[in-house]
Protein backbone atom coordinates (compact mmCIF):
# COMPACT_ATOMS: atom_id res chain seq x y z
CA UNK A 1 0.00 0.00 0.00
CA UNK A 2 3.03 2.35 0.18
CA UNK A 3 2.22 2.92 -3.94
CA UNK A 4 -0.71 5.61 -2.95
CA UNK A 5 2.19 7.78 -1.28
CA UNK A 6 4.00 7.37 -4.37
CA UNK A 7 1.43 8.37 -6.62
CA UNK A 8 2.81 11.05 -9.68
CA UNK A 9 1.36 14.08 -9.86
CA UNK A 10 2.31 15.67 -12.83
CA UNK A 11 -0.23 18.06 -14.42
CA UNK A 12 -1.35 18.88 -18.09
CA UNK A 13 1.75 21.09 -18.94
CA UNK A 14 4.10 18.82 -17.70
CA UNK A 15 2.20 16.04 -19.83
CA UNK A 16 1.82 17.95 -22.88
CA UNK A 17 5.99 18.52 -22.60
CA UNK A 18 6.24 15.03 -21.90
CA UNK A 19 4.83 14.14 -25.41
CA UNK A 20 6.58 16.27 -27.39
CA UNK A 21 10.07 15.82 -25.37
CA UNK A 22 9.74 11.73 -25.37
CA UNK A 23 7.81 10.97 -27.81
CA UNK A 24 7.51 13.82 -30.28
CA UNK A 25 4.25 14.35 -29.88
CA UNK A 26 2.54 17.94 -30.39
CA UNK A 27 -0.60 16.94 -28.46
CA UNK A 28 -3.55 18.22 -25.98
CA UNK A 29 -3.80 16.26 -23.12
CA UNK A 30 -6.17 15.29 -20.54
CA UNK A 31 -6.16 13.67 -17.44
CA UNK A 32 -7.55 9.87 -16.92
CA UNK A 33 -8.52 8.55 -13.88
CA UNK A 34 -6.28 5.95 -12.27
CA UNK A 35 -5.75 4.09 -8.67
CA UNK A 36 -2.33 4.44 -8.25
CA UNK A 37 -0.82 5.57 -11.48
CA UNK A 38 -1.11 8.45 -13.92
CA UNK A 39 -2.29 8.38 -17.36
CA UNK A 40 -3.05 11.51 -20.18
CA UNK A 41 -5.29 11.34 -23.23
CA UNK A 42 -3.15 12.64 -25.70
CA UNK A 43 -4.56 14.05 -28.84
CA UNK A 44 -2.23 15.36 -31.40
CA UNK A 45 -2.54 17.93 -34.38
CA UNK A 46 -3.95 15.13 -36.61
CA UNK A 47 -6.66 13.71 -34.08
CA UNK A 48 -4.74 10.66 -33.54
CA UNK A 49 -5.12 9.69 -29.65
CA UNK A 50 -2.60 7.93 -27.51
CA UNK A 51 -2.36 7.35 -23.97
CA UNK A 52 0.64 8.40 -21.92
CA UNK A 53 1.14 5.97 -18.97
CA UNK A 54 3.16 7.55 -16.08
CA UNK A 55 3.93 4.41 -13.52
CA UNK A 56 4.08 4.73 -9.86
CA UNK A 57 7.84 5.45 -8.31
CA UNK A 58 7.75 2.44 -6.62
CA UNK A 59 6.91 0.29 -9.94
CA UNK A 60 10.07 -2.07 -11.13
CA UNK A 61 11.24 -1.81 -14.51
CA UNK A 62 11.15 -5.37 -14.75
CA UNK A 63 7.06 -5.31 -14.04
CA UNK A 64 6.61 -3.01 -17.02
CA UNK A 65 8.77 -4.73 -18.67
CA UNK A 66 6.92 -7.75 -18.77
CA UNK A 67 3.48 -5.38 -19.21
CA UNK A 68 5.08 -4.56 -22.79
CA UNK A 69 5.94 -8.33 -23.35
CA UNK A 70 2.34 -9.31 -22.59
CA UNK A 71 0.76 -6.61 -25.11
CA UNK A 72 3.63 -7.58 -27.68
CA UNK A 73 2.71 -11.47 -27.67
CA UNK A 74 -1.50 -10.35 -27.71
CA UNK A 75 -0.33 -8.50 -30.75
CA UNK A 76 -0.64 -11.11 -33.07
CA UNK A 77 -3.01 -13.23 -31.31
CA UNK A 78 -6.09 -10.71 -30.27
CA UNK A 79 -7.50 -7.70 -31.49
CA UNK A 80 -8.79 -5.72 -28.49
CA UNK A 81 -5.38 -4.74 -26.63
CA UNK A 82 -3.71 -1.50 -27.05
CA UNK A 83 0.32 -1.56 -28.60
CA UNK A 84 3.13 -0.42 -26.79
CA UNK A 85 4.44 3.14 -28.64
CA UNK A 86 8.46 3.69 -28.70
CA UNK A 87 9.92 7.15 -27.69
CA UNK A 88 12.11 8.59 -30.39
CA UNK A 89 15.36 6.34 -29.26
CA UNK A 90 13.27 3.31 -30.41
CA UNK A 91 12.72 1.96 -26.73
CA UNK A 92 9.72 1.18 -25.32
CA UNK A 93 10.02 2.56 -21.76
CA UNK A 94 12.01 5.93 -20.99
CA UNK A 95 12.60 7.49 -17.91
CA UNK A 96 11.49 10.84 -17.21
CA UNK A 97 14.67 12.89 -16.25
CA UNK A 98 14.77 14.25 -12.89
CA UNK A 99 11.70 12.12 -11.61
CA UNK A 100 11.67 8.68 -10.56
CA UNK A 101 8.63 7.59 -12.72
CA UNK A 102 8.68 5.50 -16.01
CA UNK A 103 7.01 6.41 -18.83
CA UNK A 104 5.39 4.99 -21.81
CA UNK A 105 2.58 5.51 -24.20
CA UNK A 106 0.42 3.22 -25.66
CA UNK A 107 -2.38 3.51 -28.60
CA UNK A 108 -5.96 4.51 -27.58
CA UNK A 109 -8.79 2.66 -28.00
CA UNK A 110 -12.02 3.88 -28.46
CA UNK A 111 -15.47 3.25 -26.87
CA UNK A 112 -17.04 3.96 -23.83
CA UNK A 113 -16.43 2.43 -20.78
CA UNK A 114 -18.81 -0.71 -20.02
CA UNK A 115 -19.53 0.96 -16.87
CA UNK A 116 -21.63 3.65 -18.65
CA UNK A 117 -22.96 1.33 -21.50
CA UNK A 118 -26.14 0.52 -20.19
CA UNK A 119 -28.21 -0.96 -19.96
CA UNK A 120 -26.42 -4.59 -20.48
CA UNK A 121 -27.81 -6.58 -23.44
CA UNK A 122 -27.53 -10.31 -23.36
CA UNK A 123 -25.44 -9.71 -26.62
CA UNK A 124 -23.28 -7.65 -25.26
CA UNK A 125 -22.30 -9.78 -22.06
CA UNK A 126 -21.72 -13.00 -24.11
CA UNK A 127 -19.72 -10.92 -26.55
CA UNK A 128 -17.60 -9.99 -23.03
CA UNK A 129 -17.14 -13.34 -22.20
CA UNK A 130 -16.21 -14.13 -25.72
CA UNK A 131 -13.26 -11.72 -25.94
CA UNK A 132 -12.57 -12.55 -22.15
CA UNK A 133 -12.19 -16.11 -22.53
CA UNK A 134 -10.04 -15.47 -25.90
CA UNK A 135 -7.92 -13.10 -24.05
CA UNK A 136 -6.97 -16.19 -21.26
CA UNK A 137 -6.58 -18.28 -23.81
CA UNK A 138 -4.09 -16.66 -25.23
CA UNK A 139 -2.29 -15.63 -21.88
CA UNK A 140 -1.98 -19.75 -21.22
CA UNK A 141 1.20 -19.72 -22.62
CA UNK A 142 2.33 -16.68 -21.07
CA UNK A 143 4.66 -16.10 -18.43
CA UNK A 144 7.49 -13.94 -16.94
CA UNK A 145 9.16 -14.48 -13.00
CA UNK A 146 8.08 -10.82 -11.76
CA UNK A 147 4.38 -11.74 -12.23
CA UNK A 148 4.77 -14.49 -9.53
CA UNK A 149 4.11 -11.69 -7.13
CA UNK A 150 2.23 -11.25 -3.89
CA UNK A 151 -0.10 -8.56 -4.71
CA UNK A 152 -3.17 -7.25 -3.06
CA UNK A 153 -5.26 -7.23 -5.62
CA UNK A 154 -4.67 -10.62 -6.53
CA UNK A 155 -7.55 -12.84 -5.13
CA UNK A 156 -5.51 -15.57 -3.32
CA UNK A 157 -4.97 -12.45 -1.29
CA UNK A 158 -8.53 -12.12 -0.66
CA UNK A 159 -9.01 -13.92 3.02
CA UNK A 160 -5.81 -11.84 4.52
CA UNK A 161 -7.05 -8.11 2.73
CA UNK A 162 -10.70 -8.96 4.60
CA UNK A 163 -9.35 -9.91 7.61
CA UNK A 164 -6.37 -6.62 7.84
CA UNK A 165 -9.59 -4.29 6.52
CA UNK A 166 -12.72 -5.22 7.68
CA UNK A 167 -12.30 -3.23 10.74
CA UNK A 168 -12.09 0.06 8.54
CA UNK A 169 -16.23 -0.34 7.47
CA UNK A 170 -18.48 1.90 9.70
CA UNK A 171 -21.59 0.33 8.57
CA UNK A 172 -21.56 -3.09 10.69
CA UNK A 173 -24.27 -4.82 8.29
CA UNK A 174 -22.18 -4.24 5.32
CA UNK A 175 -19.33 -5.39 7.72
CA UNK A 176 -20.56 -8.59 8.43
CA UNK A 177 -21.77 -9.18 4.73
CA UNK A 178 -17.71 -8.90 3.79
CA UNK A 179 -16.65 -11.56 6.50
CA UNK A 180 -18.74 -13.85 4.72
CA UNK A 181 -16.95 -13.20 1.69
CA UNK A 182 -14.01 -14.77 3.30
CA UNK A 183 -13.50 -18.62 2.34
CA UNK A 184 -11.35 -21.29 2.40
CA UNK A 185 -9.85 -23.22 -0.56
CA UNK A 186 -10.56 -26.95 -0.66
CA UNK A 187 -8.84 -27.97 -3.75
CA UNK A 188 -6.11 -26.52 -6.04
CA UNK A 189 -7.04 -24.19 -8.97
CA UNK A 190 -5.10 -24.32 -12.31
CA UNK A 191 -2.84 -21.22 -12.21
CA UNK A 192 -1.25 -18.78 -15.01
CA UNK A 193 -0.86 -14.84 -15.39
CA UNK A 194 -4.36 -13.30 -15.67
CA UNK A 195 -4.75 -9.77 -16.58
CA UNK A 196 -6.73 -9.27 -13.45
CA UNK A 197 -8.78 -6.55 -13.60
CA UNK A 198 -11.28 -6.80 -16.13
CA UNK A 199 -13.65 -4.23 -14.23
CA UNK A 200 -16.16 -2.22 -16.12
CA UNK A 201 -13.86 0.56 -16.33
CA UNK A 202 -11.37 -1.46 -18.58
CA UNK A 203 -13.39 -2.90 -21.04
CA UNK A 204 -14.14 -0.36 -23.55
CA UNK A 205 -17.46 -1.02 -25.85
CA UNK A 206 -19.30 -0.28 -29.50
CA UNK A 207 -22.65 -1.07 -30.45
CA UNK A 208 -23.39 -4.09 -28.38
CA UNK A 209 -19.79 -5.82 -28.61
CA UNK A 210 -16.70 -5.55 -26.62
CA UNK A 211 -13.86 -3.62 -28.43
CA UNK A 212 -10.70 -3.14 -25.83
CA UNK A 213 -9.51 -4.61 -22.87
CA UNK A 214 -6.77 -2.19 -20.94
CA UNK A 215 -4.92 -1.65 -18.25
CA UNK A 216 -2.58 -4.68 -17.60
CA UNK A 217 -1.19 -3.41 -14.49
CA UNK A 218 -2.86 -5.54 -11.64
CA UNK A 219 -1.39 -8.44 -13.47
CA UNK A 220 -0.46 -11.46 -11.85
CA UNK A 221 0.30 -15.35 -11.88
CA UNK A 222 -2.32 -16.28 -10.13
CA UNK A 223 -5.72 -18.70 -10.38
CA UNK A 224 -6.92 -18.68 -13.62
CA UNK A 225 -10.47 -18.34 -12.83
CA UNK A 226 -9.82 -14.92 -11.48
CA UNK A 227 -9.70 -13.20 -14.66
CA UNK A 228 -13.71 -14.43 -15.08
CA UNK A 229 -14.78 -14.35 -11.60
CA UNK A 230 -13.61 -10.15 -11.37
CA UNK A 231 -15.49 -9.47 -14.61
CA UNK A 232 -18.57 -11.18 -12.92
CA UNK A 233 -18.57 -8.94 -9.78
CA UNK A 234 -18.25 -5.87 -11.63
CA UNK A 235 -21.42 -7.11 -14.18
CA UNK A 236 -23.60 -7.94 -11.66
CA UNK A 237 -23.25 -4.49 -9.97
CA UNK A 238 -27.06 -3.33 -9.83
CA UNK A 239 -28.70 -5.79 -11.76
CA UNK A 240 -32.00 -7.37 -10.36
CA UNK A 241 -31.12 -10.76 -11.78
CA UNK A 242 -27.23 -11.30 -11.32
CA UNK A 243 -26.83 -15.20 -11.55
CA UNK A 244 -28.88 -14.75 -14.76
CA UNK A 245 -26.78 -11.64 -16.93
CA UNK A 246 -23.62 -13.19 -15.22
CA UNK A 247 -24.70 -16.52 -17.60
CA UNK A 248 -24.24 -14.74 -20.51
CA UNK A 249 -20.75 -13.44 -19.74
CA UNK A 250 -19.90 -17.34 -18.34
CA UNK A 251 -21.67 -19.44 -21.86
CA UNK A 252 -19.31 -16.36 -23.67
CA UNK A 253 -15.87 -17.06 -21.82
CA UNK A 254 -16.64 -21.09 -22.02
CA UNK A 255 -17.09 -20.51 -26.24
CA UNK A 256 -13.48 -19.62 -26.28
CA UNK A 257 -12.02 -21.45 -22.98
CA UNK A 258 -13.38 -23.91 -21.50
CA UNK A 259 -13.40 -24.25 -17.53
CA UNK A 260 -12.90 -27.35 -15.13
CA UNK A 261 -15.45 -28.22 -12.72
CA UNK A 262 -13.32 -27.22 -10.09
CA UNK A 263 -13.74 -23.72 -11.20
CA UNK A 264 -16.94 -23.73 -11.66
CA UNK A 265 -17.86 -24.94 -8.40
CA UNK A 266 -16.37 -21.93 -6.81
CA UNK A 267 -16.42 -19.20 -9.04
CA UNK A 268 -19.66 -17.41 -7.44
CA UNK A 269 -17.14 -17.80 -4.36
CA UNK A 270 -14.74 -15.73 -6.16
CA UNK A 271 -16.86 -13.04 -7.07
CA UNK A 272 -17.96 -12.45 -3.82
CA UNK A 273 -14.53 -12.70 -2.42
CA UNK A 274 -13.00 -9.58 -5.45
CA UNK A 275 -16.69 -7.59 -3.89
CA UNK A 276 -15.24 -8.10 -0.22
CA UNK A 277 -11.98 -6.97 -1.10
CA UNK A 278 -12.69 -4.10 -2.99
CA UNK A 279 -14.47 -2.69 -0.05
CA UNK A 280 -12.06 -3.36 2.20
CA UNK A 281 -9.18 -1.81 0.47
CA UNK A 282 -11.19 0.96 -1.12
CA UNK A 283 -11.64 1.94 2.69
CA UNK A 284 -7.92 1.58 3.57
CA UNK A 285 -7.10 3.47 0.37
CA UNK A 286 -9.29 5.84 1.06
CA UNK A 287 -7.99 6.79 4.41
CA UNK A 288 -4.40 6.97 2.57
CA UNK A 289 -5.32 9.49 -0.06
CA UNK A 290 -8.90 10.85 0.71
CA UNK A 291 -8.73 13.56 -2.36
CA UNK A 292 -9.00 10.58 -4.91
CA UNK A 293 -12.39 9.96 -6.08
CA UNK A 294 -11.33 7.16 -8.08
CA UNK A 295 -10.92 4.31 -5.26
CA UNK A 296 -14.87 5.36 -4.36
CA UNK A 297 -15.94 3.83 -7.99
CA UNK A 298 -18.01 1.15 -7.59
CA UNK A 299 -18.00 1.30 -3.86
CA UNK A 300 -22.09 1.88 -3.23
CA UNK A 301 -22.85 -0.19 -5.91
CA UNK A 302 -21.14 -3.06 -4.23
CA UNK A 303 -22.27 -2.15 -0.52
CA UNK A 304 -26.62 -2.34 -2.26
CA UNK A 305 -25.47 -5.40 -4.69
CA UNK A 306 -23.67 -7.94 -1.78
CA UNK A 307 -26.98 -8.40 0.27
CA UNK A 308 -28.79 -9.58 -3.13
CA UNK A 309 -25.77 -12.08 -3.94
CA UNK A 310 -26.32 -13.77 -0.46
CA UNK A 311 -29.97 -14.19 -1.53
CA UNK A 312 -28.95 -16.08 -4.63
CA UNK A 313 -26.54 -17.72 -2.97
Amino acid sequence: MQLLSHTPGFDVDSAIQMAERLFGLRATARLLPSERDQNFLLTDERGERFVLKIANALESRELLEAQNAVLDHLRERVSFCPRVVPNVSGEMISREGGHQHYVRLATYLPGEPLALATPHSPELLHDFGRKLGRLDRALADFDRPVLHRDFHWDLANGNRVIDQYAGLISDSRLRALIHKCRFEMNTDLRRSVIHGDANDYNVLVEVERVVGIIDFGDMVYSWTIGDLAVALAYVVLGKDEPRVMAEHVVDGYTEEFALLQEEREVLWKLVRLRLGMSVCLAAHQQTLRPDNEYLRISQQAIADTLPRLYEHA
